[in-house]
């Protein structure tokens, strides 16, 4: 197994300072790059854990808190284990922060984080790969479609609003990617119901986007995160295996 260093450290970003967690392997030599994109809950131990993991095969993984305008993460105070079926507070907190980050800052945050690991000495020089889940699914799909010489390929699990009607929605983008996408849907998740699901296959297939979309039978959204009640094992061993052999045919 491959000793992982894990640091946190701090980017300048055109509207302040976000905080990160950036991990890679012991060694120091410089490794394919992953902008690992939080979900809702936040930069917390779980997304720690992740991006341990992502270094242990050999990447450096920077977890940005994309909350930071309103705060160093934990930016809500959590509990170990999260169910907002029994803590209704959690989300009344948390919304009203996701909902204040607009596609336009997401895109301005997405060039720091991308200068920042082009600056990193332990990231390759090269494009870079992406991972999000829940919101970071989103951020994911814009971040590729907006500087797509930068990014090499992405993926997207349990992300919601993916495809809506709105005139930012994050599926207009998909005529500019040239990187290659993945995405494993939550099933029956009432944040991208199957319309939206169908109208982002679309997408991408006009545009002639290499990609795989999946839907997980029996996963609701947030299953690949084992610190919530959402957590679904069998969904989140699938999720890995996809992202590492998404990560490995882009590196």
């Amino acid at each position: 197994m491959t000793s992982v260093q894990g640091t946190d450290v701090e980017i300048l970003t055109e509207d302040g300072t976000a905080d990160a967690y950036l991990a890679h392997p012991a060694d120091g030599e410089p490794r394919p790059a992953v902008l690992l994109y939080m979900d809702a809950f936040g930069l917390r131990p779980q997304l720690r854990t992740m991006a341990d993991r992502l270094a242990e095969a050999g990447y450096t993984v920077l977890v940005p808190n994309v909350f930071y305008r309103h705060g160093r993460a934990p930016v809500v105070e959590l509990p170990e284990f999260i169910d907002p079926g029994a803590r209704p507070e959690i989300f009344e907190s948390i919304m009203p922060i996701m909902q204040s980050l607009t596609p336009e800052a997401s895109i301005r945050d997405a060039g720091a984080y991308l200068r920042w690991l082009a600056e990193c000495p332990a990231a390759a020089d090269g494009p870079v790969a992406l991972t999000g889940y829940c919101l970071g699914a989103r951020l994911s799909l814009l971040t590729a479609g907006t500087y797509p010489e930068r990014v090499a390929a992405a993926a997207g699990f349990h992300g919601g609003r993916l495809a809506t009607d709105a005139p930012d929605s994050p599926h207009l983008v998909a005529e500019h990617i040239t990187a290659e996408l993945y995405f494993g849907h939550a099933d029956q998740d009432p944040s991208l119901p199957v319309e939206q699901i169908e109208r982002l296959e679309n997408a991408l297939t006009e545009a002639g986007v290499r990609h795989q979309c999946e839907v997980y039978p029996g996963a609701g959204h947030g299953f690949t995160q084992a610190d919530t009640a959402s957590y679904h094992r069998e969904g989140d061993e699938r999720h890995w295996a996809a992202l590492l052999d998404l990560l490995k045919r882009t590196f």
